[in-house]
This record gives C-alpha cells, sequence and structure tokens, in this order.
C-alpha cells in the first residue's frame, strides 16, 4: 500500500454498524486502493481480510456514541496529516483522487455545515422540545468554555462527512476541548448532534472550519441522498441497489423475542452509562475545565 498524507476514518460499535462498514471498505478498496482506512470498533478481528483496514480495539465512552467518533479521528491523525471522517453506513460510488487540494487546508472541510446563529434562528417558534433544549445547552456550553454565548462565529458541522488536517497543534486542543464539551452536552440530556462540539471545540482551539464541495468523493448517504431525489439532484432507480444494501443491513430481520432482547439491553446500558456520567459529574468537569484554560 503506498503510503499517502490521509486516510479515511470511521466509527464502527456493534454488528450493524460493522457489517456497513465492510461494505464502504470494498468501496474503498475498488474507488481508493492506495488509502488507509481506520476503523475503531468493539471487534476489529471483522477487518482482518480487508487489506486497507487499520482495525483498533475501541469501547464505547459515552452514553451514547456519536462523540466517540473524536477517538477514531485522534487516531487518525496520530498515523496521517489529514484524515476523512465518513459514517460507516454511507457509500463511496466513484474513484477517488490522490491529490485533492481543499485536504490541503489546515482545518475542518465539511460537506455540510452552518454558522450557529442561521441554527439558532431556525429555534424560534418551533415546538420541537427536543430542538430547543438542544440550543438552550449549546448557548450554556459556550459560556462554559467563555465564548460569546450567542456564537456569532462558530460553524456547526453536520458530521456524517468532514476533514480534519493537522495545524499546528491547533488539532489537539479541538480535541481535547470536544472531550469535554462530549462530557458536558451528555450530562445535559443532549446525546447526539455531535456537531455542536464539534463547531464550538474548533472556534475555542483555533481550528478554521469552512464549507466545502470535497470534490473528488461522490458518496452515498441514505438521508441526503432522499433529498437529493425530492429536489431532482438524484435517480432513484440509479440508487435503488445501495437503498436496499442499506436496508437490508441496517434494519435486519429479527424474532419478536430478540427485538425485545435488543431494546432491553439497550436501555439497560443507557441507564447504566448515564447513571455513571452523574456520578462522577463534579469530577469530569472540573478535571477536564481545567485542561482547556
Amino acid at each position: 500500500m503506498i503510503q499517502q498524507e490521509f486516510c479515511f476514518c470511521t466509527l464502527a460499535l456493534g454488528k450493524v454498524y460493522r457489517t456497513l462498514a465492510g461494505l464502504l471498505a470494498k468501496d474503498l478498496e475498488l474507488y481508493s486502493p492506495n488509502t488507509a482506512f481506520i476503523i475503531l470498533t468493539d471487534y476489529p478481528q471483522d477487518f482482518s481480510n480487508y487489506s486497507q483496514v487499520l482495525a483498533f480495539q475501541h469501547q464505547q465512552q459515552g452514553v451514547k456514541c456519536y462523540h466517540d467518533k473524536r477517538f477514531a479521528i485522534a487516531k487518525a491523525l496520530s498515523l496521517f496529516n489529514s484524515c476523512i471522517f465518513i459514517d460507516a453506513d454511507m457509500r463511496i460510488l466513484a474513484p477517488v483522487p490522490e491529490d485533492m487540494e481543499w485536504l490541503l487546508e489546515p482545518g475542518i472541510s465539511a460537506r455540510a455545515c452552518m454558522d450557529m446563529p442561521k441554527k439558532f434562528a431556525k429555534a424560534l417558534g418551533t415546538t420541537n422540545k427536543k430542538f430547543t433544549r438542544e440550543i438552550e445547552v449549546i448557548k450554556k456550553a459556550a459560556q462554559f468554555l467563555n465564548l460569546e454565548p450567542e456564537c456569532e462565529n462558530v460553524m456547526f458541522v453536520h458530521e456524517y462527512l468532514f476533514s480534519v488536517t493537522k495545524s499546528t497543534g491547533k488539532e489537539i486542543e479541538f480535541l481535547e476541548t470536544w472531550a469535554i464539551l462530549a462530557k458536558y452536552f451528555e450530562l445535559n440530556g443532549v446525546y447526539e448532534a455531535e456537531g455542536n462540539a464539534i463547531g464550538l471545540a474548533a472556534y475555542k482551539a483555533g481550528l478554521p472550519v469552512r464549507w466545502s464541495e470535497m470534490s473528488g468523493i461522490s458518496f452515498f448517504n441514505n438521508k441526503t441522498e432522499l433529498i437529493k431525489i425530492q429536489k431532482g439532484e438524484s435517480n432513484m432507480d440509479e440508487m435503488l441497489t445501495y437503498f436496499k444494501e442499506h436496508g437490508i443491513t441496517a434494519y435486519p430481520k429479527r424474532s419478536i423475542f430478540w427485538k425485545i432482547v435488543f431494546k432491553i439491553s439497550k436501555v439497560i446500558m443507557h441507564i447504566y452509562r448515564t447513571i455513571k456520567y452523574r456520578v462522577f459529574k463534579t469530577y469530569i468537569i472540573q478535571e477536564r475545565r481545567e485542561k482547556v484554560y
């Protein structure tokens, strides 16, 4: 394998996501054969037959796994100058160039992002309590980091596809601050939308965040693809195979018994992790905050 300055990386916890990551690994073998694919997973042995995959053992650290993406990025940046994080349930559709100019720019390049004030504006008048609670916690998190609560210059990052390129150590502060915010958001009951933490942490670290078309990466994401089809920018017939593979893999058929067992186990683990976090709440926040300042 030819050594490159960048790699792809992802997080694949649980059988479903390991299987999805396997499909993505096959795409990269076909379309980007000289690029390493770093996977943090609970069962690295599943990827032993993929020549490009560097699989590392990882057990879920958060109440939910969304913020654990930072560990995949940290591992990738310990080995390469740049990494492209891609959700495990996505696909690559065409050859990936070995020289992408946008990847040379220090900081974060995101396929989708928006400034925080626009996100805040969306919350005005909404009846979605979950969304308004998220906005409230974002503002409190900004104050926690001694940033302006209105986050005028902060960019929210849609976390399904984005790159991080080293920037004179700012990427390290970014990851450390993300670690603090991961705890902060989860302790305040916001477990998803890790793009909030990414944006705040990058701004605190002085790591640039920019929108990029990410030219050269043709991808399939089931959610964004449906939107593109509705807009007439994509064709369902052409994407049907990918939708079918995603559906079969992401939503495997289970007996009623195993569905019940699966749901109960998820609830138990969620309660366990939530209690563990709250027991150590004061210690975690105080210890992590000292590292920021």
